[in-house]
């Protein structure tokens, strides 16, 4: 069973084993934003995957948040 971890995205054991994904498909955030991060456009995303530009976006904000959370420590 799947839970919705944040809008639009989902974890379930069952799929991808665990990660994070774009819910109602098993496509992983990691691989939308890898994909972004190398340089495709959002409409290169969304035509390679079948995905609405919401969906695409609801990546970034859950990538956006899971980096605001994080705790930075600078060392030596």
């Amino acid at each position: 069973m799947d839970r919705e971890i944040a809008p639009g995205i989902v974890v379930d054991e069952r799929v991808c084993f665990g990660k994070p994904v774009i819910k109602g498909t098993r496509v992983p955030v990691e691989v939308v934003l890898g994909k972004l991060a190398g340089g495709a456009s959002v409409e290169d995303v969304m035509a390679e995957y079948d995905l609405s530009r919401e969906q695409v976006l609801a990546v970034l904000r859950y990538a956006a948040s899971v980096i605001a959370e994080e705790e930075v420590h600078a060392v030596g």
